[in-house]
């Protein structure tokens, strides 16, 4: 048995059963990963895929507890590169964010650039998605560190802080009619055309689920994942913008009149996610620092510790 073929095993796997694609990720052929699975089967006595002639269809029962443990035998590997380049490169590495739009483009921008400052050698990449691809891009090792909504906390393999709280606004043009209600309600507010995020997108199901609960079936005339296209179309007079808070600004957004709707909806809390097995680099533990100041490295640790 080799790394090399429990590398293979956790890639094909990651990659839906495509060996090309597993083949080109690992940069090898494609005769050569189906050659060392065939020999692992061989060697360990089982068959890990189902097979319908060279295609591989499914997975085995024993297959599926292997690749389990292979992927974590995999995560173990990395951990060990981080180990020895924590020791060794201190101030280098790469970081990986996977967040939602609207926590890039309006929470992360002033720490980033504080990150940027503290770790200039450190290489920074943030993927965006919603808050199921974000906490699946850590789950599977894709990403370092998720930021997200109430979603991301649902995945086991995965420590979960609470970040901050949040909540809504409405927008609309100067002079739209909703400025003269008093008292606005989810009633009121449902009876306006809206435009807001996609519901699985930054809260969503939580603004779906309080207009249910209110047995209201408010009129959405568009979704979208981005809060300057819901301003845009908004400006446009398409509706009523319902958005997060942290997404309107005074200056960049003046030709919007802001409402609050906090009083309307519960909040909504930010989670910051990294795996359980994962070793954090130091440069790691300042990012999520300064993301949420109240968890430092001792505070992510206990946490860690509590969760394992």
């Amino acid at each position: 048995m080799k790394l090399q073929q429990l590398r293979y095993l956790n890639e094909v796997a990651r990659q839906d059963l495509n060996i090309t694609n597993a083949a080109d990720v690992l940069y090898t052929s494609q005769p050569g990963v189906s050659k060392q699975i065939q020999l692992f089967e061989e060697e360990i006595g089982l068959q890990i895929f189902q097979r319908n002639g060279k295609r591989l269809t499914g997975i085995t029962e024993p297959g599926q507890q292997i690749l389990n443990l292979a992927a974590k035998v995999m995560q173990q590997v990395d951990n060990i590169r981080r180990v020895g380049d924590e020791f060794a490169n201190i101030e280098t590495g790469t970081l990986t964010i996977a967040t939602t739009h609207t926590q890039a483009r309006y929470k992360l921008p002033t720490a980033v650039k504080t990150f940027m400052t503290q770790f200039p050698q450190v290489k920074l990449n943030i993927h965006q998605g919603n808050p199921k691809q974000v906490a699946e891009l850590v789950a599977n090792g894709d990403a370092d560190i998720g930021i997200a909504t109430e979603y991301i906390s649902d995945f086991e393999n995965l420590l979960c802080l609470p970040c901050y709280k949040w909540n809504r606004c409405v927008v609309v043009p100067h002079g739209h009619p909703l400025l003269l209600e008093t008292n606005l309600s989810l009633k009121k507010l449902a009876a306006y055309p809206l435009i807001t995020y996609d519901f699985g997108f930054t809260g969503g199901t939580l603004v779906s689920t309080t207009f249910s609960n209110a047995g209201l079936s408010p009129n959405v005339v568009l979704t979208a994942i981005d809060a300057d296209v819901i301003k845009t179309y908004v400006s446009l007079g398409l509706g009523v913008g319902l958005l997060a808070n942290m997404a309107y600004d005074d200056e960049r957004d003046a030709s919007l009149v802001k409402v609050d709707v906090s009083h309307l909806f519960a909040d909504s809390t930010t989670y910051l996610g990294v795996r359980k097995d994962a070793f954090l680099r130091s440069y790691m533990y300042g990012f999520i620092e300064l993301i949420a100041p109240q968890f430092n490295q001792t505070a992510v640790n206990a946490a860690l510790k509590i969760s394992a």
